[in-house]
């Protein structure tokens, strides 16, 4: 491969982590200057289009619409054709199903670790500017709920079936991180000499790879239960996901070892987390009790109290520190919510858990009246651009 440009910001970061492991270092840094090689050039040449007919060809794609994809331009025809309808030769649907068992069966710890843990972690590399930039924070509930419901659906049966929910929905983000990244790419407020390509690869095989690894090591932090099969299964499922969202296979791990690799030079390789980290990070536990619909001020107090505490005790005082959190103690904090979580499970009935933990992600995710939303921002500014 060609010379390694390294943007500003990651200098310092990128010699220690050459230290640690060079071959590593040397691809996260890489990737800090790559997108979407295969959508980003397709998605300018839509920005051309009329805004209808531009949400209209990518829902025509997502949902195999052949009469109205025709109309679309070759560039896009193409794109689905050989990238996105192909399934990569590693594919095994069989491998997801215990990990969908283990999913159904810790709902509500694993939406308590992905939340407090996984969320608030990814958002400490420089992708937090994206959001801060775009202001897309400002709408950190329905995110969160967007989030949720694409957990849902691709840990739901056959949800990664081509044409599935979970499959769209991934799919759909794979688009929406490209026009987001070319709306960046045209803004004043994106300094590239800095901070390289908006949302770039490296940032969501990091994401993807906290998704996965740290998901499962925090889930069983708060109390869920995970064999090696089961496991597994968790990793299978967010590899799919992330090659469907379009993150390039040589940053997308292949095991949990490589997963944890990522994710440990990754964030050897990025800057300390400033202003932009520490704003998302904060807003995403600040707006935990309004998706879960708590409107008791004192009630709210204690859900914010409680998820700044786990959110502390699984990210570590370090990385807490840097995201400005509350001094809450930690002592305890994950024993006793893991003791009390499994006491609860220990003395319910388990096909009732399974159901209670689904209806509860069904009402915390979003589910428009109209289905999947195929629309994409029109404006890199959330509060100027068209709804989506």
């Amino acid at each position: 491969m060609g010379k390694i440009v390294v943007p500003s910001a990651y200098t310092e970061g990128y010699i220690t982590a050459q230290r640690h492991n060079k071959s590593l270092a040397d691809n996260y840094v890489r990737h800090i200057t790559v997108g979407d090689p295969e959508l980003d050039p397709v998605m300018r040449e839509l920005s051309s289009l009329p805004l209808a007919d531009f949400h209209r060809f990518i829902k025509a794609g997502i949902e195999q619409q052949e009469d109205v994809l025709r109309e679309a331009p070759k560039d896009l025809r193409d794109f689905f054709d050989q990238v996105v309808y192909p399934s990569p030769p590693w594919l095994d649907h069989d491998a997801f199903r215990p990990g969908v068992v283990a999913f159904l069966a810790n709902v509500d710890l694993m939406l308590v670790a992905f939340v407090t843990g996984v969320l608030v972690e990814g958002f400490s590399t420089l992708i937090a500017k994206s959001f801060n930039i775009t202001k897309r924070v400002g709408s950190t509930s329905r995110r969160l709920q967007q989030n949720n419901r694409q957990i849902m659906d691709i840990f739901f049966p056959d949800g990664l079936q081509m044409f599935g929910d979970g499959w769209k929905l991934s799919v759909r983000v794979r688009f929406v991180h490209s026009r987001i990244r070319v709306l960046l790419e045209n803004s004043e407020a994106w300094n590239h000499d800095a901070w390289g390509t908006p949302v770039s690869a490296a940032h969501l095989g990091f994401a993807i790879s906290v998704f996965s690894k740290r998901l499962l090591e925090y889930s069983a932090a708060v109390g869920a239960k995970f064999d090696k099969d089961a496991s597994e299964g968790v990793l299978a499922v967010w590899r799919y996901a992330g090659y469907l969202m379009g993150i390039p296979e040589t940053i997308l791990y292949t095991t949990g070892s490589e997963a944890e690799q990522t994710y440990t030079i990754g964030h050897m390789c990025e800057p300390t987390p400033d202003a932009d980290s520490i704003e998302v990070a904060n807003t995403l536990i600040q707006s935990i009790p309004k998706i879960a619909d708590i409107t008791n001020p004192k009630e709210r107090e204690e859900v914010i109290a409680l998820a700044y505490r786990l959110s502390r005790a699984l990210i570590g005082n370090e990385l807490a520190n840097r995201f400005g959190y509350p001094k809450y103690s930690t002592l305890g904090a994950l024993f006793l919510y893991r003791i009390k979580q499994r006491i609860s499970h220990k003395f319910r009935d388990s096909q009732l858990i399974r159901s209670k933990n689904f209806t509860q992600l069904m009402q915390i995710s979003v589910y428009d009246d109209d289905g999947i939303s195929y629309k994409m921002p029109d404006h890199v500014h959330s509060h100027i651009s068209s709804e989506w």
